[in-house]
Formats: structure tokens, C-alpha cells, sequence
């Protein structure tokens, strides 16, 4: 459901509508001006200086920069999360990164100055979005310390793990589905290593009974095998980080 009534259980708990209290949440969807996106449409775009914010409330967008003549895969959003939060909040906004539509995404755009009064009238949401973006650079700053100190699969895993942590759901079997549907390519940007590498990890991972993949689709079969991985302590391919 799109709206400012949906019920409490419908979001994500891990995401900023679900982490609201439901008077807070209800505020911001009612002051929300419905959108929608299709596929492959932007939402925000690198280095505009628009400043308005959209809570996500159906679909997945990826957030992406260019980095030198790549584009780089930073994160996944979807249902119940927030994107321009930043932009809004500041003096002089510039969009850090893009956010594309990766399928048919609704949800609720908030102008800079309706998001920032409804905060100072809500110092609960206002605390919210400084942890989140907290959370997001602490993300950040991993991912950075994990392509110098370790190898592909290590960073593969652990970027699976906070994945699953976020959007996974139990698969019948005990394993758990990751939850958002990612291309080798994607998942290879988003770990800081080349196509092949991240091919040759899932494929060790996969022989070694800890995932199972196939087309856009990863369950991760093993979680305890996993987070051994993701902890050095695993079989790994012995790639060396990323070119």
C-alpha cells in the first residue's frame, strides 16, 4: 500500500518509516506529495542542487557516482527508506550521488523546508536521521577499510551479510534469501573488485555449499559458513583487492 495511512507492519523495521513512532511517520507521509517513478528514471541526480527529499514507499532504487569512468554502485534502497536526506539539510545543497528507479518506485516527496520543520517539531525523527546517516557513513568508511585489508570473497560476504541483514527474508530451507536483486556487475562495484573477480568468488562460494545464485538472485545457504568468510576465517579465492 502507498499512502500516509499504511499500517505500521508494513515497513521494514530496519528502515527509517519503520523506526519511526506511528505519529511521527504518519506526519511525514501526510506532508508528502505522492510520486512515481519507472524503471531506469532518476530520482535524484549527482551534483544538482535540488534539496527535496522522497521516502520510499514501493520498489528498489540504487544509489550510484561516477567514479572515473565508471559508474560505482554505492547502495540499495527500498520500502521504507529515505534518499536526499543530506542534500536537504543543507546550506548549500549538492546531490552526492544518483538514485535510479530499478523498477516501478512509489513514493512521498517532501520539499527541503516542509522535511526540516516537520524534524524540529519531531526531535524524534530529527535523532533518526542523524543515525541513519551516521549508519551510512560508518558504511561507508567499512567498505573503504575492506578494499586495502582484504581479499574479494571477504568483502563479498560482507557486504552480503549487512544485505541480508537489511532485506533478507528465511528461504524454506534455512538459508536466507538476500532480498534485492543485484547483477554480478553491480555486486562487483559495490565490493570495489572487477566482474570476473566477484564471478570467480560467488562461483568458490557456491561450490563450497555457502550460496546459491543464479540471475540476480542470491540465498545465502550457509549463514554461520558465511560470516566465517566475511571474518578472514573461511575458504577464499586468494584474490588480492580490487583493480
Amino acid at each position: 500500500m502507498d499512502g500516509a495511512n499504511a499500517r505500521p507492519r508494513e515497513w521494514p523495521p530496519n528502515g527509517f518509516l519503520g523506526r519511526l513512532p506511528e505519529e511521527t511517520r504518519q506526519v511525514l507521509l501526510g506532508r508528502g506529495s505522492p510520486v512515481r517513478f519507472e524503471p531506469g528514471e532518476r530520482l535524484l541526480t549527482e551534483g544538482a542542487t535540488t534539496s527535496h527529499v522522497v521516502l520510499l514507499t514501493g520498489g528498489l532504487v540504487k544509489v550510484t557516482s561516477l567514479a572515473e569512468t565508471c559508474e560505482a554502485l554505492l547502495a540499495v534502497r527500498t520500502a521504507g527508506d529515505i534518499v536526499g536526506e543530506t542534500a536537504a539539510l543543507a546550506e548549500r545543497p549538492r546531490r552526492m550521488a544518483t538514485v535510479t528507479a530499478c523498477g516501478v518506485v512509489t513514493g512521498r516527496l517532501l520539499t527541503a523546508e516542509a522535511f526540516r520543520h516537520i524534524l524540529t517539531r519531531h526531535p524524534e525523527a530529527a535523532r533518526l536521521v542523524t543515525t541513519i546517516v551516521a549508519e551510512r557513513l560508518r558504511w561507508a568508511n567499512r567498505r573503504r577499510t575492506d578494499f586495502l585489508a582484504y581479499p574479494a570473497e571477504v568483502r563479498l560476504a560482507r557486504a552480503l551479510i549487512e544485505i541480508a541483514t537489511r532485506y533478507g527474508t528465511r528461504a524454506g530451507d534455512g538459508g536466507v534469501d538476500i532480498g534485492l536483486s543485484l547483477s554480478q556487475p553491480e555486486l562487483a562495484t559495490l565490493v570495489g573488485v572487477a566482474p570476473a573477480t566477484v564471478h570467480k568468488a560467488l562461483r568458490a562460494l557456491r561450490e563450497a555449499g555457502v550460496l546459491r545464485w543464479k540471475y540476480r538472485q542470491i540465498t545465502i545457504a550457509d549463514p554461520t559458513a558465511l560470516a566465517r568468510v566475511a571474518q578472514h576465517a573461511g575458504p577464499t579465492t586468494g584474490d588480492e583487492p580490487a583493480t
